[in-house]
Order: structure tokens, then C-alpha cells, then sequence
């Protein structure tokens, strides 16, 4: 049984379906990784899934049990880390982690020693008696991330944990995240980074328009999505409208397009006859990775 469970989640801004029949699992130890362009409704159902929303239609259920009749009980099971800054500003470190956990019944076991535990962890001794805005970014979410576990919950949402961190601190945060997947959490994650969620996720559910384009282990899901290669190539401007033919003649998908580069979602046969039939230009061909996937969703959402 999993941890957490939604089937059919169906919500509605102004009259506009924004999530529209999403099932998603996750279980304990494992990371799911929901991807989608801008409004696809990842944060959407994350909100619902953590009880911020109510969903119009489906049901969610945590461990077997259905949220909307034990939400009080389940609520003290989950952990929530926002996009946005939400840190007690007047709070020390410290206080952040204690004041919070104070939110909770039954109360957090043993507080004094989970928060060391906590600080040892995330590597926050040094700073324990600094207010929020004297942390630097990485520091804060780790703060953020931190305060989130205080109460030891057994699902965790994470909504784009790294964005805006330089690359130290984003794979800090990588590292903190392994680390409490390595302790039994099931954690959902969304992010706009591709190479995050191909680190860190062991399924990726991808959403489009609100709803569930496909779901999978990540090199399983790219194959289906984008098949075999990736042929990267920077067409001159009088080989652009040859290209685009062949391509449709081919029944193969349009390019998505890097500045002046071109990238081909094509066959193993497909990447021969494009050889054969434009020889004069430079080709790399590559796997598809999950930026290949990203471009093409938001290609298509245009």
C-alpha cells in the first residue's frame, strides 16, 4: 500500500479546470519528481494533496486512510516546504525550529534533542543565534527544509526547494534531500531543474494542461515520450524550410529550438536517412535527457 495515494483530483480557478483527473502515488523511501511547464497544476495539486485546497472531485488518502475524514490526524504526518520564504523574520534559528514545532498535537517527543538532531543535520550549528535574512539562500532553505521535518512527519512535499541557489548550495540541498529519502520519507518534489529531478526522483509524473501526460521511472518515461535519440543540429537559415519538411514527411515531432540549435526527437532509421539527406551538416546525436522532455512540453503548451 502506499504512502500517499490520489486518484481523479479535480480543481477549478474562474471557472477553468487547472487540475483535471490526476492520480499520483508515492511510497515511503521514495522520491516523485511531478514535472510540467508553467500552469500544468503541479502546485495546484500539491496544495490539495497537503490540505491547503479542496479538491471539487477525487480522493487522497495517506497510508489507507482518506484525508478528508482524518484530516486533523493526518495533518500531523505531513510536512510542507513552499516556494515562497515563509521564516519567522524575528525568530533566531533556532526559535524558527522551536516555535514551530509548538504547532503540533500531540506534541513533538523529546523537542530539544530533535532540533539538535536537526541543526547537526542540516549544518546550521554555526548559525543558530542569526535571524533569517542574515542566512544566505542555501541556508535558508535548509532552514526552510529543516523546519519542515521538526515534528518528524512521514510525507514530505517539497515545491522547487532549489530555486534561485547557486550550484553549491543547490546540491546541499540535493544531498539533504537523499538523505531524508534514505530515512523512510516519501517526498514529492516539483522543480523546474531537470537535472534535480533526474537526481533525485525515483518516479516522475508529468502534467500538462492539468492533466497526466505520463507517469514512470524517468529513462523509461523519456523513451516513450521523446524516443530514441536526440540529434542536435544548427541549421543554416536556407536548409530551415527543407528541414521542416523532411521532418513532417518523416511524421516526426518539430524541433524544439536552443538559441540557433535545433534538437530532432528521431529514430535510430530516421537519424540515418537525416544523414543521407542534409550530409553537409554537423549532427551530435545524444540520449534524450529530461531538458529534451521540458522544451518539447512547453513547445507544445505554446
Amino acid at each position: 500500500m502506499a504512502l500517499l495515494a490520489a486518484t481523479g483530483l479535480v480543481k477549478s480557478f474562474a471557472g477553468s479546470r487547472v487540475v483535471d483527473g490526476v492520480d499520483l502515488s508515492c511510497d515511503g523511501g521514495q522520491v516523485l519528481g511531478v514535472l510540467g511547464p508553467n500552469g500544468a497544476g503541479k502546485t495546484t495539486t500539491l496544495k490539495m494533496l497537503y490540505g491547503f485546497l479542496t479538491p471539487e472531485q477525487g480522493e487522497i488518502r495517506y497510508d489507507g486512510q482518506e484525508f478528508a475524514a482524518n484530516r486533523y490526524a493526518i495533518k500531523r504526518t505531513i510536512g510542507v516546504c513552499p516556494q515562497d520564504d515563509t521564516l519567522d523574520a524575528e525568530f533566531t534559528v533556532r526559535d524558527n525550529l522551536r516555535q514551530f514545532a509548538r504547532y503540533f498535537r500531540p506534541a513533538v517527543p523529546n523537542l530539544e534533542a530533535r532540533i539538535s538532531e536537526l541543526i547537526a543535520l542540516f549544518a546550521l550549528g554555526p548559525h543558530l543565534n542569526k535571524r533569517p535574512e542574515q542566512l544566505s539562500g542555501g541556508l535558508r532553505r535548509r532552514l526552510s527544509i529543516a523546519r519542515a521535518v521538526v515534528h518528524q512527519p512521514r510525507v514530505l512535499f517539497l515545491d522547487e526547494p532549489t530555486t534561485g541557489l547557486d550550484p553549491e548550495a543547490r546540491v546541499g540541498v540535493w544531498e539533504l534531500i537523499a538523505r531524508l529519502r534514505s530515512e523512510g520519507l516519501a517526498i514529492v518534489l516539483t522543480t523546474h531543474y531537470m537535472d534535480e529531478a533526474e537526481r533525485l526522483s525515483d518516479q516522475l509524473l508529468v502534467l500538462k494542461a492539468g492533466k497526466v501526460l505520463a507517469k514512470g521511472v524517468p529513462r523509461d518515461l523519456l523513451g516513450r515520450l521523446l524516443g530514441e535519440h536526440v540529434l542536435v543540429v544548427r541549421p543554416p537559415p536556407e536548409r530551415q524550410a527543407a528541414m521542416r519538411h523532411w521532418l513532417i514527411a518523416q511524421a516526426a515531432p518539430p524541433p524544439a529550438t536552443v538559441l540557433d540549435e535545433w534538437r530532432l526527437c528521431l529514430t535510430s532509421l530516421q537519424v540515418g536517412a537525416f544523414c543521407q539527406q542534409f550530409p553537409e551538416l554537423k549532427i551530435q546525436v545524444r540520449e534524450p535527457d529530461l531538458d529534451d522532455l521540458f522544451l518539447t512540453l512547453a513547445r507544445d503548451a505554446a
